[in-house]
This record gives structure tokens, C-alpha cells and sequence, in this order.
């Protein structure tokens, strides 16, 4: 891997980053002499990552016009959220069928460590912390399905919900009783993993996973980003 493409990579990353935690605003121009200042890359690097991204539905290119960040809107979060539950309800079922001992073992222990989450010296690292947590918990759900190509395809549907996705989060980890209601979701959802019951699993994680959108409705509106 050459200078070029680490670079590019960084650029991505940061980029993306910053457009899912909101750094970046929706419909943002973002100036390439800004971004390079901004990143301490340069133009040629910056510009795949801009494609990158522009593949991904995260930035708008337009002629003459240069690059925006993407416009979001309660249509898209409504198809993403669909999709994304559907594929997850679907993967979860698996998991129930395929998963062994270890895959159990795996979800409980996960399980356990979100639920020891406690607030560290501020918010924003509280958020960090849970946030990573929660996301390891489905992950070690969804690895008992056994399907390396639903794998990157879950990976996939979740970064295009990630900027939707960080609303909904921030709403919950700074709410004590939001925090309180996920918490007895996700106790809900093992007890019901473990119980290998396959149809019942389907159905709660598909419910689970389209919870958030009432909440982001609510918070597209009240910022003025609903399209």
C-alpha cells in the first residue's frame, strides 16, 4: 500500500466521521482548500475519498458545484431502516438455527458488558463507550449466522443508517430513561435468543431495530434536516 492510499484512507475516515457525528451538516459545501486545512492532506487524496463517499450516498457531487454532504430526509430513513431490519431479523434467525455453545457464550458475555457501561470522565466518552459496546453486542449476534457475505452486506446497511443512527444515540445514552428501556429491549432479545425460538426472534429484531425511528423523526424535525 502506497503513501497515496494511506493517505486516501485517512482522509476517508476522518471524512466519514465527521459526517456521521454531524461535524458536517447536511447539504454542508465542502471546499476542498477547507478540507485539505482541515485534514492536512492533500487534493489528490482528499478527492478519492470525496468518491468514496459519493458512492456510498454519504456526499453529492455536481457539476460546476463541487461536492455538498447529502440532504437526509424521513423517506430515506424510513428505506434504510426497513432494509436494515429486514437483513438483521433475517440474520439474527440464523444465528438462532447455527449458533453453538460458544456463539451463546459469546452474546451473553457481550451482553454483560454493555449492561456495565457507566458514565467515565465525560459524556462524550460515555457515548463512545456505550456506542461501541451496543454495536459489539448485535455483532456477536449476528456472527452465528455462518454467512461471511451477509456479514459485509449487514456492514454495508449499517453505515448508510450511521448518520440517522447517531440522533437516535445521542437521545438515548443522555437519557436515563430511553438508556433504561434499550436496556430491558436487549434483555427481552437474549432472553429470547437463548430460547432458540426462531420465528419469535425474527419478529422482536425486526421490531428492535425499527424502534429509533419515531425518535428521529422527532429530532430530523426539531433541527430543520427532515427533506
Amino acid at each position: 500500500m502506497n503513501e497515496k492510499t494511506n493517505l486516501a484512507d485517512s482522509a476517508y475516515l476522518q471524512l466519514k466521521r465527521d459526517i456521521t457525528s454531524g461535524a458536517f451538516k447536511p447539504d454542508d459545501k465542502l471546499l476542498m482548500s477547507h478540507l485539505r486545512d482541515r485534514y492536512e492532506i492533500g487534493t489528490g487524496p482528499m478527492r478519492e475519498a470525496l468518491s468514496r463517499l459519493v458512492a456510498e450516498h454519504l456526499v453529492t457531487a455536481a457539476s460546476q458545484r463541487g461536492f455538498r454532504v447529502a440532504a437526509m430526509s424521513t423517506e430515506e430513513l424510513h428505506d434504510i431502516y426497513f432494509a436494515r431490519a429486514s437483513l438483521e431479523a433475517m440474520i439474527a434467525e440464523l444465528a438462532v438455527q447455527k449458533g453453538d455453545d460458544s456463539w451463546e457464550a459469546s452474546v451473553i458475555a457481550s451482553a454483560h458488558t454493555l449492561s456495565r457501561v457507566e458514565e467515565v470522565e465525560n459524556a462524550e466518552q460515555m457515548l463512545s463507550l456505550w456506542d461501541s459496546r451496543h454495536k459489539a453486542f448485535h455483532n456477536a449476534i449476528a456472527s452465528g449466522c455462518g454467512s461471511n457475505k451477509l456479514m459485509e452486506l449487514r456492514t454495508t446497511m449499517l453505515d448508510q443508517a450511521e448518520r440517522y443512527r447517531q440522533l437516535w444515540l445521542r437521545h438515548t445514552v443522555f437519557s436515563p430513561e430511553a438508556l433504561a428501556d434499550k436496556r430491558n429491549e436487549h434483555k427481552m432479545l437474549i432472553e429470547t435468543l437463548l430460547s432458540r425460538d426462531t420465528k419469535k426472534v425474527r419478529t422482536l429484531v425486526f421490531e428492535h431495530m425499527m424502534n429509533p425511528i419515531p425518535i428521529i423523526e422527532d429530532i430530523l424535525q426539531e433541527q430543520g434536516l427532515a427533506g
